[in-house]
């Protein structure tokens, strides 16, 4: 009987904390505009605040091509390699897939990084500065 009781409130307990990480992720869509024509080579937010373990929705919204390349300067090892290892179906280091045609999307959970700024880019757009900053937050 006490076991049944202990084996019970275990289970009680890992249902609360289960449930309160799901309550804490957030989805934050990015949209990723470029029109030549009016010189528009956006993220739009530019800037998203972030915790660990939310969701970073990338939608490729107009101007196809588009990707997410995370900049490598000034990170530190663990933090290239957890967002590495964040990044599904890479194309390269610290960088996401191409997205096309327009209204394709890339998700991406924000791995476990200390607070901080981390910039990123898109590759077919970065002569035009398309550039958006991940910050993170307790």
């Amino acid at each position: 009987m006490r076991r049944s009781l202990l084996m019970s409130l275990c289970s009680l307990v890992s249902v609360g904390w289960i449930s309160t990480e799901a309550e804490a992720q957030k989805v934050h869509e990015i949209r990723l505009d470029a029109n030549p024509e009016k010189e528009i080579f956006r993220f739009s937010p530019g800037q998203i605040n972030a915790r660990p373990g939310d969701v970073l929705l990338f939608r490729a919204v107009s101007g196809t091509p588009h990707s997410v390349v995370f900049e490598s300067k000034g990170l530190s090892g663990p933090a290239h390699e957890a967002l590495n290892g964040a990044l599904s179906r890479r194309s390269g280091d610290l960088s996401g897939p191409l997205l096309s045609p327009n209204g394709a999307e890339y998700r991406m959970v924000v791995p476990a990084l200390p607070p901080g700024s981390y910039p990123f880019f898109c590759l077919p757009h970065r002569a035009y500065d398309m550039r958006g900053l991940l910050e993170i937050t307790k």
